[in-house]
């Protein structure tokens, strides 16, 4: 009896030990409550960072490459976002789209398409009533006729120094007027004025200054004793046709390179300037480079108008000018009367074949050129 007592007093002392009081309990409620706080408060953030990332890139997937347009936006549901459908009258691929460019494509095909293929296939025919194929008999008859030599010899020189001095000049006239000058507004409208001169007016007014009898012989009469000069008849007539090309031409691109110029970000130039780069660094390796987008279209544009600018001269000198006016607006519009079509047209072929030379080596220039700059 006694030692069944003393088991039991002594399994009893055991469980007294093993039950925990009231603050051990309390201690272990509040670690397990201060666990919980910090599993929440991670989840909590967890969820914020992803919330965060959908705002900031939500164009961006778990790839690193560019989600679909509605990725990542879910309804309560667990449904994906439906992307809306563009409207018919702003999507490019339906039929409506096609219509609508149909007018003018036809227009293109008419005009300058099926034109081009007539001139490429007339300049291998003997003429277009036999239409007897000769394949390139009339490219040598052309680069052996003398009219033919002596127009594009004149259009080279004038398109080779009119169209770099239009540029160069424009590119200085715009440098000058972003700098801190007085009456900027007044310049720009002096630029900008031979641009609303009618043609048969700048006509009139240059052949005032630059007749045998004109103003400008009288000037130099007066003022230094020189004999007159006939300009349009005489080796100084291109000269005479190059300052009316830079009259014309000077105000509209100086306009568009002040355009471009204010498109370059000032704070690289200043760090520059911060850096010890003088002016010329700073124009060759910064302005430079932002402006050859603008430089190249500036210059194809100046190339043009330099082929444009046979309307004056051939309102001041007529079909046949002194020979170094001679242009080759001037050989096809007289071959084009003459009804000489299979010379007419390999003139022509080999005009555009130049053409697209140039302005393509002008675009890789300008590739080249320009590469690094960013956008």
């Amino acid at each position: 009896m006694n030692e069944k007592k003393q088991k039991i007093g002594s399994a009893k002392g055991r469980s007294e030990k093993i039950k925990p009081n009231d603050e051990s309990i309390a201690q272990s409620d509040k670690l397990f409550q201060n666990g919980k706080n910090v599993k929440n408060a991670f989840a909590e953030e967890s969820a914020a960072g992803e919330s965060a990332s959908e705002k900031m890139a939500p164009g961006i997937a778990d790839n690193g490459k560019p989600a679909a347009p509605g990725a990542g936006k879910t309804f309560a549901g667990g449904k994906k976002k439906d992307v809306k459908k563009p409207s018919r009258l702003t999507d490019t691929n339906t039929p409506f789209a096609f219509a609508t460019m149909l007018p003018s494509l036809i227009g293109v095909m008419i005009f300058f398409i099926i034109p081009f293929i007539i001139i490429i296939w007339y300049s291998f025919l003997d003429n277009p009533i036999s239409r007897d194929f000769v394949f390139l008999k009339n490219y040598g008859t052309l680069l052996e006729n003398y009219s033919f030599k002596m127009a594009a010899r004149n259009t080279l020189i004038l398109s080779a120094v009119a169209v770099p001095l239009a540029v160069i000049l424009s590119l200085g006239l715009a440098g000058l007027l972003d700098s801190k000058i007085p009456c900027k507004s007044l310049f720009r409208t002096l630029f900008l004025c031979p641009m609303m001169v009618p043609v048969a007016s700048i006509v009139l007014i240059w052949q005032v200054m630059f007749h045998y009898h004109g103003t400008i012989n009288d000037w130099l009469g007066a003022w230094f004793e020189a004999q007159p000069v006939d300009w349009m008849k005489s080796s100084k007539c291109l000269i005479v046709v190059m300052l009316l090309f830079l009259w014309k031409n000077l105000g509209y691109n100086m306009i568009l390179f002040l355009s471009a110029l204010s498109n370059i970000p000032k704070d690289l130039l200043e760090v520059a300037e911060l850096e010890g780069a003088g002016a010329f660094y700073r124009l060759v390796h910064i302005k430079l480079r932002y402006l050859s987008p603008t430089i190249l279209f500036v210059t194809i544009l100046s190339l043009i108008n330099s082929f444009k600018l046979f309307r004056e001269v051939y309102l001041l000198t007529g079909d046949y000018p002194y020979e170094d006016l001679y242009l080759l607006q001037h050989f096809m519009n007289n071959t084009f009367k003459s009804l000489d079509y299979q010379k007419l047209s390999a003139a022509a072929m080999l005009m555009a074949i130049i053409m697209v030379i140039i302005i393509g080596g002008l675009f890789i220039f300008e590739n080249k050129f320009g590469e690094d700059v960013e956008e």
